[in-house]
């Protein structure tokens, strides 16, 4: 009777949270559809990657093939390099992108403005686009769990200098719902404030994705407050309606799952690699905890599936992922790790 009771109530707030705010007439087309989408941008990417100015956007264009017409449609945009630790010249040889879209109505990018790009950080590597396709996967998993969360589209992206017209790289990249698209999307608003409190926060949905995050192993963030000098909230943006307040993650790119070659994990947490998983759920919502669970057990097929339907993965990739997965549900399933790795190790504050 107990198993069938936290079932129920596993079920229960799995649709709750499936259905949560969710208004696919305000979402954009480019989230309709997990197809890859064939893209090719031309900017004057030597200078981007010179400059790397968050300040100076220059001026580009990206083609894509409309399905319905056969014939490719060319947009305008603006082009900047973005983000911190990856806009580094010493991490990453090829900065991750904003894009601002102009002009897009009755197109693939309609209701698309300001968008982030995460691109393959260094040339000619293997390790680099598959690991562009393993945080596609890990936004994917998100969304299996709650609409509360950053929708992605998978590209695959030819990128030419406009200068010269030479090719510079053919990879992959996932473009990111902009937080106003998230929040107009889920009937909310973008939260400015410095900073928030866990009992702010909506508790089962901060209890759901601090699970998210041990299961791709990710400890570098703070749906809280930011890093020292920056604003609320470190990889979090904050949401909010009139009764409610949300922190939805994002950047999942230094993670267990993903684990890209300059991933190393963080020097106070003592971990031995990025792929050891490390709980920091707050202790305040230990009482949704096994709902959350049984949330993820509901739902382990279809995060398997993404792994194993998704074709830009390579089959070493795949295996290594659903491993990792794996061993996630070996601790959900059992209830000495669920109280030792989970219950006891959760931050009190």
């Amino acid at each position: 009777m107990r198993q069938l009771i936290l079932l129920l109530l596993g079920l229960s707030v799995s649709c709750a949270y499936a259905k949560a705010g969710g208004d696919d007439d305000k979402s954009a087309p480019l989230f309709a559809d997990n197809e890859i989408v064939e893209v090719t941008i031309t900017a004057p990417f030597d200078e981007i990657m010179s400059s790397r100015s968050l300040d100076d956007e220059l001026q580009g264009t990206l083609v894509y093939r409309d399905a319905a017409s056969g014939q490719d449609v060319t947009l305008n945009i603006g082009i900047r390099a973005r983000g911190k630790f990856r806009r580094q010249k010493d991490i990453c040889t090829f900065a991750p992108l904003r894009l601002n879209f102009r002009k897009t109505k009755d197109t693939l990018f309609a209701k698309s403005d300001k968008m982030k790009l995460v691109t393959h950080c260094r040339q000619r590597s293997s390790a680099y686009e598959q690991a562009v396709v393993k945080e596609y996967i890990a936004y994917r998993i998100l969304n299996t769990l709650t609409d509360w969360s950053f929708r992605a589209r998978l590209l695959k992206a030819r990128y030419v200098e406009s200068t010269s017209g030479e090719e510079i790289a053919d990879t992959y990249a996932v473009l990111i719902e902009h937080d106003k698209q998230l929040a107009k999307r889920i009937g909310m608003k973008v939260d400015d404030s410095e900073s928030t409190t866990v009992a702010a926060l909506d508790a089962r949905h901060t209890n759901l994705v601090s699970v998210f995050q041990y299961l791709i192993g990710n400890t570098d963030f703070s749906p809280i407050k930011g890093v020292p000098g920056d604003s609320c909230c470190h990889n979090y943006v904050l949401l909010k309606s009139d009764d409610q307040q949300i922190s939805v993650p994002y950047d999942f790119d230094v993670t267990g799952l993903v684990a890209p070659p300059h991933a190393a994990p963080n020097p106070r947490f003592r971990l031995n690699s990025v792929r050891e998983r490390l709980y920091r759920g707050r202790c305040a919502n230990n009482e949704h905890l096994e709902a959350t669970l049984q949330q993820f057990r509901d739902q382990r097929q279809a995060i398997e599936s993404l792994v194993i339907d998704q074709p830009a993965l390579s089959k070493r990739e795949r295996k290594r992922t659903l491993r990792y997965i794996d061993d996630f549900y070996k601790t959900v399933d059992s209830p000495r790790r669920v109280n030792d790795r989970l219950l006891e190790a959760c931050l009190k504050s």
